[in-house]
């Protein structure tokens, strides 16, 4: 996210300097967090104009840095992505980015939380959309469909993954694991055992997760995979069909 010029509220005050000419000193008032001002100084001789660069508050560098990583990653490989490169295009200093991430392993790991979220978001949109007995399919025919539109943020999801799945721990609630769990205890009832829920959640997973990496990996033709997400990701009533 690249700050755009924009026009800064201005006093003007008339002084006097030491040799008599006039000088007109243009103070800034009021300046967003994310435009350029630019100070101004005439004198009998020149014009010098120096043009500030963009200034954020703390929380909003953070995130207009992660946007611009997310963007980068999108358009190439992860190997390219560069700590320099984000600083440059959001307009701050490298220095400012090193406040917030120290490395680029503390970036790609921010982006990687940042991914399972966005995935939670759109597995809770594509449930909300179908009814209780498709809702469960939908979210993942959604995991996969968005392994498909963000290839290089779902690989980068899983090697900076915050930890592995177990058997006692669901993630927040909303998030694509809690969602996985949550609707894998409701098909089994109240009667499965935590042992049972989590084969089936490891079942459930393996399915959705093996097919959007045999589609990016090439080995099932792109061409044909949005019709098999829809035929291999089903709901549980219709495998005895």
């Amino acid at each position: 996210m690249t700050a755009t010029p924009s026009t800064a509220l201005v006093t003007v005050e008339r002084m006097k300097d030491s040799t008599g000419f006039a000088i007109w000193t243009f103070l800034e008032e009021k300046l967003a967090a994310n435009v350029y001002s630019a100070n101004i100084r005439l004198n009998a001789n020149s014009v010098n104009i120096k043009m500030n660069k963009p200034s954020y508050h703390h929380g909003d560098l953070r995130v207009a840095l992660i946007e611009e990583a997310l963007a980068q990653i999108e358009r190439g490989n992860l190997e390219d992505l560069s700590l320099r490169e984000v600083a440059r295009s959001v307009g701050v200093s490298a220095t400012a980015v090193y406040r917030h991430f120290p490395s680029k392993d503390d970036l790609l790991k921010a982006l990687a939380q940042h991914g399972l979220v966005l995935l939670g978001e759109q597995q809770r949109k594509a449930a909300a959309k179908s009814s209780s007995a498709e809702a469960f399919a939908q979210t993942g025919r959604a995991y996969v469909r968005f392994a498909l539109k963000h290839p290089n943020l779902f690989r980068l999801v899983f090697i900076h993954s915050p930890g592995h799945m177990r058997q006692d721990t669901d993630g927040p609630e909303g998030s694509a694991a809690w969602q996985l769990r949550h609707n894998v205890a409701k098909a089994l009832g109240p009667h499965a055992t935590r042992e049972q829920v989590f084969a089936a959640v490891l079942r459930a997973w393996a399915l959705v997760h093996g097919l959007a990496m045999l589609i990016l990996d090439g080995q099932v033709d792109r061409k044909a995979a949005e019709a098999l997400i829809d035929r291999v990701i089903v709901p549980e009533r219709s495998h005895s069909k």
